[in-house]
């Protein structure tokens, strides 16, 4: 909506005394604008200053004569010296660390595995080769081994060949090879044998046969269901000494195998070779296939790291790097004019304070201009989310924004960015949070001298905690309302930056196992941030009035002493309070305001009317109206108009924060006690004028949408409720005739709120209305014959 329709219902004296309110009297409207623009720009220039200074202090010792740049003399060594440099000598540390290998240990549990799975496959073959029977099936001496493999194999029609071709007399020209020299064997075997033999011969032939054939019928099946199965019809042909004989190198050779080890990762290929190697100078010729088939099933990598061996091997090597010295004699030159210093060359330098150390303007200046524009961004962040920060709110974030250099400079390695970001997600939104967090983050990297081995993990928790402790605007989602849910986050925090560490130091130090120790610090450290921030969080908000879910949660306990007070001595306001809350809340849910912040409000808007309860007829229970009595409507109205002085002063008793008071005067505005106003004017002689000051509350008017929402659910409520058989539509039209009022009235200009919003909010009031007016049952009347009994 434009602001000339928002002003549209006021004069223009009304619109200057509206704009001009918060302003000493006598100023015109340029020179407000003015001096808003003063402070404003005041107040930027300070924080900027504030931050380069205190984000920047790495260029306040810096050296003009620094690694690569360009000697503008010869520079001689005053003295004789011998200077370590560090930095050289922890980067050669950080290599030999990284570069260590790994100690390899056996497993033995998987070594009993992979025996376990040989043990099983070998006792499959025995079971194959028992219901196969004994191969060589005859002695060797009656058949030799190759007939009896063909025999034992050869189809039905081949066999008929050989059988019908026994006789001496056959031909064997049509013949094959293999079939001529079968039958020439039998042949002999049947000259030089009796004819039982020989009939005991054929009767071995046929049982071997009908016993191949089974065998091979249940492994080709087997085959199909399982293709990985290492047995196949080659291993029926197998002579039984070739298997026992098997079985054994396959042992021998499988522990040979596993001695040496084998490493995760080792390709099927090069794994296929090493038992190539393996089987061929201890298997059998004719089991060499059955056996790598065998052991490239069961072999699987049987090496494990030993993180604590290869740590300290790792730290060993690192240790016995000696340090990096620099050595020079008196009157030597360190550095030539014109050439490039090194950084041996800058550690004597540096060392004879010969480097000019000093404060580095240019760099500082640059980074002054990004600072600036860290703020820019910031400041547009915060004006398209309109969070209406205070100046305790700027300084709480300027203050907690320098406390990660002020670490820095002491600890060398900690930030506390997971405690700022928790606390300012939880204090001014993830918006505000997330975007401070990130820029904080990007200003430390360019400031100080912090490895970012450290930052990034910081950094990392920081940001979630900014972004997850806000008060996120999603539907069932009101931001972190217990400090338990603050402990779980807390939690998470530190899991994130424990496993960022890893992730981090992994990318330069491939031995991921050799920083794990220092990653479960480093996630330790995270959430002991964040119990850290949880313990301040309290004290925070009581120093700079903040409010927060979890304390506005804490706020509407209605057990708080302020709220028992109310329900004990003003029952009826209480009561009123309690269905306000209700409305306002689901209009405020609706809008997307804050909700928390209108329920607690709203439970305390009328805490003021206890100073004279039975001046408010909802606490009068049918009692004599007191102000029949007292018959005076200017006093009348000064009982009504203090139960909002009165209700600051509880407040600021009580402690309550600013945003919480702000409900007790803007809930009323500037509104007209439209009934006492009447009766003065009824009162008056007709010469006189009433006054309408007089009898109008003394503002503000709301400033808030939350505030906004509170006065129009407080004007609702007593109308509402009254409504018993009305239609919803009637309850509309009266609900919209109550707004449309208090807009008329000028009472909603500095709210926020829009005419849609206006309809909104009527709509939801009816809808609340109609939850708890909704019609129930007739029950029958018990007759005496059904009553039940006492």
């Amino acid at each position: 909506m434009s602001l000339f329709r928002r002003y549209k219902h006021t004069t223009p004296n009304d619109r200057q005394c509206l704009t001009t309110s918060r302003y000493p009297a006598g100023m015109s409207n340029k020179s407000i604008h003015l001096n808003k623009r003063f402070h404003s720009a005041g107040m930027f220039v300070f924080v900027v200053v504030s931050l380069s200074s205190g984000l920047g202090y790495r260029f306040y010792n810096q050296p003009k004569l620094d690694v690569g740049k360009i000697a503008p003399q010869t520079l001689l060594a005053p003295s004789l010296a011998e200077v370590e440099d560090v930095k050289t000598t922890e980067e050669r540390r950080r290599e030999a660390r990284s570069g260590a290998l790994a100690v390899w240990v056996v497993d033995t549990e998987v070594n009993q595995q992979i025996h376990q799975n040989l043990r099983q496959l070998l006792a499959k073959g025995d079971a194959i080769r028992e219901n196969l029977g004994d191969f060589p099936f005859v002695p060797t001496s009656a058949l030799s081994t190759a007939v009896q493999t063909y025999l034992r194999q050869a189809s039905v029609a081949e066999w008929q060949v050989v059988s019908q071709n026994l006789d001496k007399t056959s031909n064997l020209t049509g013949l094959n090879s293999a079939q001529q020299v079968a039958v020439r064997e039998v042949r002999t075997y049947r000259e030089s044998n009796s004819a039982p033999a020989f009939s005991e011969l054929l009767k071995a032939i046929a049982q071997a046969r009908q016993r191949y054939t089974t065998t091979r019928k249940t492994l080709s099946k087997s085959a199909i269901a399982k293709p990985e199965t290492p047995y196949n019809t080659n291993f029926l042909n197998l002579s039984d000494t070739d298997w026992q004989e098997t079985k054994i190198q396959l042992q021998q050779t499988l522990e040979r195998m596993l001695a040496q080890g084998i490493y995760p990762g080792l390709s099927k290929d090069n794994l296929n070779s090493g038992i190539e190697m393996q089987v061929r100078v201890s298997v059998p010729t004719t089991a060499q296939s059955l056996a790598k088939r065998l052991l490239s099933t069961v072999i699987t990598a049987n090496l494990i790291k030993d993180m604590e061996q290869t740590k300290l091997i790792a730290e060993q090597a690192a240790q016995a790097v000696e340090p990096t010295i620099v050595s020079i004699q008196k009157s030597e030159v360190i550095v030539k004019a014109g050439e490039k210093i090194t950084q041996a060359d800058f550690v004597l330098l540096d060392h004879f304070h010969l480097s000019q150390r000093g404060i580095d303007w240019l760099s500082l200046m640059r980074f002054t201009v990004i600072v600036s524009l860290a703020v820019a961004v910031f400041r547009m962040v915060e004006r398209k989310i309109r969070p209406k920060l205070r100046q305790s709110d700027y300084l709480l974030i300027l203050l907690l924004t320098l406390s990660a250099p002020l670490l820095i400079i002491f600890t060398q390695s900690l930030t506390g960015l997971p405690a700022i970001g928790l606390l300012l997600g939880s204090f001014y939104g993830t918006a505000i949070g997330g975007t401070v967090m990130g820029l904080l983050t990007i200003l430390l990297s360019i400031g100080t001298e912090m490895s970012w081995h450290y930052l990034i993990p910081s950094a990392a928790g920081g940001i979630l905690g900014g972004l997850m402790a806000g008060q996120w605007r999603f539907p069932g989602r009101e931001g972190l309302r217990t400090r338990e849910e603050l402990a779980i986050l807390g939690i998470l925090i530190g899991l994130t930056q424990g496993i960022v560490f890893l992730v981090v130091n992994t990318a330069i130090a491939p031995l991921w196992y050799a920083v794990i120790g220092s990653a479960a610090l480093n996630g330790f450290a995270g959430l002991v941030w964040s119990i850290l921030a949880l313990g301040l969080s309290p004290y925070l908000e009581a120093l700079f009035d903040l409010v927060t879910p979890i304390r506005l949660a804490e706020l509407s306990n209605p057990n708080r002493p302020l709220l028992k007070r109310l329900a004990h001595e003003a029952p009826g306001t209480f009561q009123h309070t309690l269905f306000v809350a209700t409305l306002a809340e689901a209009a405020a849910r609706a809008l997307h305001c804050n909700v928390e912040l209108v329920r607690a409000g709203v439970l305390y808007h009328d805490i003021g009317k206890m100073h004279d309860p039975l001046g408010f007829i909802e606490n009068q229970m049918g009692e004599p109206n007191k102000h029949d009595t007292i018959n005076d409507p200017w006093k009348s109205a000064e009982i009504i108009k203090k139960h909002v002085s009165e209700g600051l002063v509880m407040a600021r008793q009580y402690k309550l924060p600013s945003a919480i008071q702000a409900f007790i005067p803007e809930h009323q505005g500037t509104i007209l006690i439209a009934y006492f106003y009447q009766e003065a004017q009824q009162q008056k002689h007709p010469e006189e004028i009433v006054p309408e000051s007089d009898f109008r509350y003394d503002g503000p008017i709301p400033q808030s949408k939350e505030t906004g929402i509170a006065m129009l659910a407080d004007a609702c409520e007593a109308a509402l409720r009254s409504q018993k058989d009305v239609t919803p539509e009637a309850a509309l039209t009266m609900v919209n005739k109550i707004l449309k009022a208090r807009w008329q009235d000028n009472q909603l200009v500095d709210s926020g709120l829009t005419r849609a919003e206006m309809s909104q909010i009527a709509h939801i009031f009816v809808q609340v209305w109609q939850q708890f007016h909704h019609k129930r049952i007739a029950y029958p009347k018990l007759s005496s014959s059904n009553q039940p009994p006492k």
